[in-house]
């Protein structure tokens, strides 16, 4: 589904430059649950955009469903990104002024869905992930535990190759992150493919593999 081999990332500040991944080798295959764990600034998010085509690596190849990123135009990755991933934020990235149904609804209008087709599927993620009763909330009406399962909503409604999270409960309770946690959980049983970076040990032992980096490389892999 994803492969990575010798990923570089490096960020200039004037005349310095700091390399924040030095040589990654990484593969996912299809349906498999893959979490990315290590201490702050080991390059666990850095590694995440690069894969999810939110970022440019320095250098390196990324390989999605055998395609070569690197030969895609910015509009090709735009569409991939829209069409093809999903994407969880632990800051949630909901638009304040959109109800939940309008977020979850937009990037389905974007693909090209009739609004009220868009609205349907947007209904039907809200329903699974248990905030159906809750469309017509901003997310300012929302608890933070229900704003990050709309966002969930957001990433898989249009069923995505691909789910890409990066610390999906870092700003939630423990009660509202493992609500979450048990969406992946099922999201994983249907066959989804989920790559999801966390700093807790607890749900980092929910997927099928957990890699470690550290200063940029991968120290360790380990299946559960």
């Amino acid at each position: 589904m994803i492969e990575v081999k010798n990923l570089v990332k490096s960020f200039k500040d004037g005349p310095i430059e700091t390399r924040v991944l030095k040589g990654i080798d990484f593969s996912a295959k299809q349906g498999e649950f893959v979490a990315i764990m290590g201490r702050s600034g080991a390059g666990k998010s850095t590694l995440l955009y690069q894969m999810s085509l939110l970022d440019e690596p320095t250098s390196g190849e990324i390989f999605i469903s055998g395609k070569e990123a690197h030969t895609m135009s910015e509009r090709e990755k735009m569409l991939f990104r829209l069409g093809e991933f999903g994407y969880v934020f632990q800051d949630y990235a909901l638009l304040p002024e959109l109800t939940a149904l309008e977020n979850v609804s937009l990037p389905l209008i974007m693909q090209g869905l009739s609004r009220s087709a868009a609205d349907e599927k947007a209904s039907e993620a809200l329903e699974r992930v248990g905030v159906g009763a809750r469309l017509g909330n901003l997310p300012s009406q929302l608890s933070g535990g229900e704003q990050q399962r709309v966002s969930v909503s957001r990433a898989i409604a249009h069923k995505p190759s691909i789910l890409f999270a990066d610390e999906p409960t870092a700003n939630l309770d423990r009660e509202s992150s493992a609500r979450v946690m048990e969406i992946f959980k099922e999201l994983h049983k249907s066959g989804q493919t989920i790559i999801m970076v966390t700093h807790e040990d607890e749900y980092a032992r929910l997927a099928d593999r957990i890699v470690t980096l550290d200063d940029g490389r991968i120290i360790s892999e380990k299946r559960n």
